[in-house]
Protein backbone atom coordinates (compact mmCIF):
# COMPACT_ATOMS: atom_id res chain seq x y z
CA UNK A 1 0.00 0.00 0.00
CA UNK A 2 1.42 3.37 -1.02
CA UNK A 3 2.19 5.86 1.71
CA UNK A 4 3.37 9.45 1.97
CA UNK A 5 3.01 11.64 -1.10
CA UNK A 6 1.94 8.61 -3.17
CA UNK A 7 -0.84 7.48 -0.83
CA UNK A 8 -4.33 7.11 -2.27
CA UNK A 9 -5.70 9.81 0.01
CA UNK A 10 -3.47 12.56 -1.35
CA UNK A 11 -4.21 14.80 -4.31
CA UNK A 12 -2.35 14.04 -7.53
CA UNK A 13 -1.00 17.32 -8.91
CA UNK A 14 0.64 17.34 -12.33
CA UNK A 15 1.71 21.01 -12.21
CA UNK A 16 5.18 21.86 -10.96
CA UNK A 17 3.65 24.37 -8.56
CA UNK A 18 0.38 26.03 -7.62
CA UNK A 19 2.12 29.26 -6.68
CA UNK A 20 0.64 32.28 -8.46
CA UNK A 21 3.36 34.79 -7.55
CA UNK A 22 6.41 35.50 -9.69
CA UNK A 23 8.56 32.89 -7.93
CA UNK A 24 10.95 32.74 -10.89
CA UNK A 25 12.21 36.31 -10.41
CA UNK A 26 14.69 35.50 -7.64
CA UNK A 27 16.42 32.57 -9.42
CA UNK A 28 16.45 34.56 -12.66
CA UNK A 29 18.07 37.54 -10.94
CA UNK A 30 20.63 35.25 -9.29
CA UNK A 31 21.55 33.77 -12.67
CA UNK A 32 21.92 37.25 -14.18
CA UNK A 33 24.17 38.57 -11.40
CA UNK A 34 26.38 35.49 -11.03
CA UNK A 35 26.73 35.04 -14.79
CA UNK A 36 27.63 38.73 -15.19
CA UNK A 37 30.29 38.40 -12.48
CA UNK A 38 31.72 35.29 -14.15
CA UNK A 39 31.94 37.06 -17.50
CA UNK A 40 33.59 40.15 -16.00
CA UNK A 41 36.03 38.16 -13.85
CA UNK A 42 37.01 35.99 -16.82
CA UNK A 43 37.57 39.05 -18.99
CA UNK A 44 39.74 40.67 -16.33
CA UNK A 45 41.72 37.52 -15.66
CA UNK A 46 42.66 37.17 -19.32
CA UNK A 47 43.07 40.88 -19.99
CA UNK A 48 46.32 40.80 -17.99
CA UNK A 49 46.57 44.58 -17.91
CA UNK A 50 45.52 47.65 -15.92
CA UNK A 51 45.67 45.95 -12.53
CA UNK A 52 48.29 48.08 -10.78
CA UNK A 53 48.92 51.77 -10.38
CA UNK A 54 50.80 53.16 -7.39
CA UNK A 55 49.67 52.57 -4.68
CA UNK A 56 46.64 50.53 -5.78
CA UNK A 57 46.44 46.90 -6.89
CA UNK A 58 43.38 45.00 -8.06
CA UNK A 59 42.10 42.27 -5.70
CA UNK A 60 41.91 40.00 -8.76
CA UNK A 61 45.70 40.13 -9.11
CA UNK A 62 46.88 40.31 -5.50
CA UNK A 63 49.30 38.86 -4.62
CA UNK A 64 50.97 39.09 -8.02
CA UNK A 65 53.52 36.25 -7.91
CA UNK A 66 54.70 35.94 -11.51
CA UNK A 67 57.85 37.43 -12.99
CA UNK A 68 55.51 38.79 -15.64
CA UNK A 69 53.82 41.08 -13.10
CA UNK A 70 54.00 44.83 -13.46
CA UNK A 71 56.95 46.37 -11.62
CA UNK A 72 56.02 47.26 -8.05
CA UNK A 73 52.95 45.02 -7.89
CA UNK A 74 54.63 42.00 -6.29
CA UNK A 75 54.10 42.34 -2.54
CA UNK A 76 55.42 38.82 -1.79
CA UNK A 77 58.08 38.62 -4.46
CA UNK A 78 57.93 36.74 -7.76
CA UNK A 79 58.43 33.01 -7.07
CA UNK A 80 56.56 31.98 -10.24
CA UNK A 81 57.92 32.30 -13.73
CA UNK A 82 56.14 33.28 -16.91
CA UNK A 83 54.20 30.43 -18.48
CA UNK A 84 52.55 30.23 -21.86
CA UNK A 85 49.70 28.22 -23.37
CA UNK A 86 49.31 28.22 -27.16
CA UNK A 87 51.78 31.08 -27.33
CA UNK A 88 49.83 33.25 -24.88
CA UNK A 89 51.19 34.24 -21.50
CA UNK A 90 49.17 32.91 -18.56
CA UNK A 91 47.75 35.83 -16.61
CA UNK A 92 49.18 36.16 -13.06
CA UNK A 93 45.62 36.31 -11.70
CA UNK A 94 44.96 32.71 -12.79
CA UNK A 95 47.52 31.48 -10.26
CA UNK A 96 45.52 32.87 -7.34
CA UNK A 97 41.87 33.21 -8.41
CA UNK A 98 41.29 29.48 -7.87
CA UNK A 99 41.38 29.99 -4.09
CA UNK A 100 38.82 32.80 -3.62
CA UNK A 101 36.75 31.28 -6.42
CA UNK A 102 36.86 27.88 -4.73
CA UNK A 103 35.79 29.45 -1.44
CA UNK A 104 32.72 31.02 -3.02
CA UNK A 105 31.79 28.01 -5.14
CA UNK A 106 31.79 25.72 -2.09
CA UNK A 107 30.16 28.27 0.23
CA UNK A 108 26.93 26.98 1.79
CA UNK A 109 24.96 30.05 0.73
CA UNK A 110 26.28 30.09 -2.84
CA UNK A 111 25.53 26.38 -3.17
CA UNK A 112 21.91 27.16 -2.40
CA UNK A 113 21.96 30.10 -4.80
CA UNK A 114 23.34 28.33 -7.85
CA UNK A 115 21.76 24.95 -7.13
CA UNK A 116 18.37 26.65 -7.30
CA UNK A 117 19.10 29.13 -10.07
CA UNK A 118 21.22 27.14 -12.50
CA UNK A 119 20.19 23.56 -11.76
CA UNK A 120 16.59 24.16 -10.55
CA UNK A 121 17.20 21.94 -7.54
CA UNK A 122 14.61 23.22 -6.70
CA UNK A 123 14.18 26.69 -8.25
CA UNK A 124 11.96 27.91 -5.39
CA UNK A 125 10.00 26.72 -2.38
CA UNK A 126 6.95 24.61 -3.27
CA UNK A 127 8.18 24.27 -6.88
CA UNK A 128 9.05 20.77 -8.06
CA UNK A 129 12.47 20.27 -9.58
CA UNK A 130 12.83 18.61 -13.00
CA UNK A 131 15.37 16.03 -11.79
CA UNK A 132 14.17 12.50 -11.17
CA UNK A 133 17.26 11.43 -9.21
CA UNK A 134 19.07 13.02 -6.30
CA UNK A 135 22.53 11.95 -5.14
CA UNK A 136 23.45 15.00 -3.10
CA UNK A 137 27.13 15.76 -2.64
CA UNK A 138 28.28 12.17 -2.30
CA UNK A 139 29.65 11.74 -5.82
CA UNK A 140 31.97 13.57 -8.19
CA UNK A 141 32.04 16.41 -8.92
CA UNK A 142 29.89 17.71 -6.05
CA UNK A 143 31.82 15.72 -3.48
CA UNK A 144 34.48 18.42 -3.91
CA UNK A 145 32.15 20.70 -1.94
CA UNK A 146 33.63 19.04 1.15
CA UNK A 147 36.84 20.98 0.52
CA UNK A 148 35.07 24.16 1.64
CA UNK A 149 36.91 24.43 4.96
CA UNK A 150 40.28 24.35 3.22
CA UNK A 151 39.23 27.05 0.81
CA UNK A 152 38.02 29.02 3.86
CA UNK A 153 41.49 28.88 5.40
CA UNK A 154 43.08 29.93 2.10
CA UNK A 155 40.54 32.74 1.80
CA UNK A 156 41.57 34.10 5.20
CA UNK A 157 45.17 34.28 3.99
CA UNK A 158 44.06 36.29 0.97
CA UNK A 159 42.00 38.55 3.25
CA UNK A 160 45.18 39.37 5.19
CA UNK A 161 47.00 40.20 1.96
CA UNK A 162 44.16 42.43 0.72
CA UNK A 163 44.12 44.17 4.10
CA UNK A 164 47.84 44.89 3.71
CA UNK A 165 47.09 46.23 0.22
CA UNK A 166 44.53 48.60 1.75
CA UNK A 167 47.05 49.79 4.35
CA UNK A 168 49.67 50.35 1.64
CA UNK A 169 47.11 52.52 -0.16
CA UNK A 170 47.64 55.16 2.52
CA UNK A 171 50.60 56.25 0.42
CA UNK A 172 50.58 58.48 -2.63
CA UNK A 173 51.95 57.75 -6.07
CA UNK A 174 55.38 58.90 -4.89
CA UNK A 175 55.45 56.22 -2.16
CA UNK A 176 54.99 58.79 0.61
CA UNK A 177 52.94 57.77 3.66
CA UNK A 178 50.17 59.70 5.39
CA UNK A 179 47.84 60.17 2.42
CA UNK A 180 44.32 58.94 1.69
CA UNK A 181 42.52 58.75 -1.62
CA UNK A 182 39.27 57.39 -2.99
CA UNK A 183 41.26 54.28 -3.89
CA UNK A 184 42.26 53.88 -0.25
CA UNK A 185 38.59 53.81 0.79
CA UNK A 186 37.73 51.42 -2.05
CA UNK A 187 40.38 48.89 -0.98
CA UNK A 188 39.49 49.32 2.70
CA UNK A 189 35.81 48.68 1.97
CA UNK A 190 36.68 45.63 -0.12
CA UNK A 191 38.85 44.12 2.62
CA UNK A 192 36.18 44.84 5.24
CA UNK A 193 33.42 43.19 3.19
CA UNK A 194 35.58 40.13 2.57
CA UNK A 195 36.38 39.78 6.28
CA UNK A 196 32.68 40.04 7.14
CA UNK A 197 31.88 37.42 4.51
CA UNK A 198 34.54 35.06 5.88
CA UNK A 199 33.72 35.72 9.54
CA UNK A 200 30.02 35.03 8.96
CA UNK A 201 30.79 31.75 7.20
CA UNK A 202 29.34 28.55 8.66
CA UNK A 203 32.80 26.97 8.60
CA UNK A 204 34.18 29.88 10.63
CA UNK A 205 31.43 29.42 13.21
CA UNK A 206 32.13 25.69 13.44
CA UNK A 207 35.91 26.20 13.60
CA UNK A 208 35.58 28.59 16.54
CA UNK A 209 32.88 26.87 18.58
CA UNK A 210 32.25 23.48 17.05
CA UNK A 211 32.70 20.22 18.98
CA UNK A 212 32.87 21.96 22.34
CA UNK A 213 31.03 19.97 25.00
CA UNK A 214 31.43 22.58 27.69
CA UNK A 215 31.36 26.25 26.74
CA UNK A 216 32.13 27.39 30.29
CA UNK A 217 35.52 25.69 30.05
CA UNK A 218 36.34 27.72 26.94
CA UNK A 219 35.10 31.27 27.69
CA UNK A 220 37.14 32.98 24.96
CA UNK A 221 36.02 30.60 22.21
CA UNK A 222 32.45 30.84 23.47
CA UNK A 223 32.53 34.65 23.30
CA UNK A 224 33.95 34.57 19.80
CA UNK A 225 31.35 31.98 18.83
CA UNK A 226 28.52 34.28 19.97
CA UNK A 227 29.90 37.14 17.86
CA UNK A 228 30.34 34.92 14.79
CA UNK A 229 26.82 33.51 15.32
CA UNK A 230 25.43 37.04 15.08
CA UNK A 231 27.31 37.61 11.82
CA UNK A 232 26.21 34.20 10.55
CA UNK A 233 22.60 35.43 10.37
CA UNK A 234 23.74 37.99 7.78
CA UNK A 235 25.95 35.62 5.77
CA UNK A 236 23.74 35.91 2.69
CA UNK A 237 23.97 39.71 2.77
CA UNK A 238 27.74 39.69 3.21
CA UNK A 239 28.07 37.15 0.38
CA UNK A 240 26.40 39.54 -2.08
CA UNK A 241 27.98 42.74 -0.76
CA UNK A 242 31.49 41.26 -0.89
CA UNK A 243 30.88 39.94 -4.42
CA UNK A 244 29.92 43.40 -5.67
CA UNK A 245 32.69 44.94 -3.56
CA UNK A 246 35.53 42.92 -5.07
CA UNK A 247 34.26 43.53 -8.62
CA UNK A 248 33.89 47.28 -8.05
CA UNK A 249 37.33 47.47 -6.42
CA UNK A 250 38.88 45.79 -9.45
CA UNK A 251 36.92 48.06 -11.80
CA UNK A 252 38.08 51.17 -9.95
CA UNK A 253 41.75 50.13 -10.09
CA UNK A 254 41.38 49.27 -13.75
CA UNK A 255 39.91 52.66 -14.62
CA UNK A 256 42.62 54.51 -12.71
CA UNK A 257 45.38 52.39 -14.22
CA UNK A 258 43.99 52.86 -17.74
CA UNK A 259 43.84 56.63 -17.22
CA UNK A 260 40.07 56.79 -17.59
CA UNK A 261 39.64 58.40 -14.16
CA UNK A 262 41.89 60.08 -11.61
CA UNK A 263 42.40 58.72 -8.12
CA UNK A 264 41.31 61.72 -6.06
CA UNK A 265 43.33 62.38 -2.88
CA UNK A 266 41.70 63.83 0.21
CA UNK A 267 45.05 64.72 1.77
Amino acid sequence: MATGVFSSGRAKISERTLRTDRWWLQPAFTVLVLFSFIVYATFRAFENAHYFVEPLISPFYSPCLSTGCVTGSSLLGQPLGVYHIFGMMISPSLFILIFPLGFRLTCYYYRKAYYRSFWFSPPACAVAEPHSKYTGETRAPLIMQNAHRWFFYAGCVFNVILTVDAILAFRNEHNQWGHMSVGTLVLLANATFLWLYSASCHTCRHTIGGRLRNFSAHPIRYKLWTYVSILNHKHQNFAWVSLFGVALADLYVRQVSAGSITNLYFF
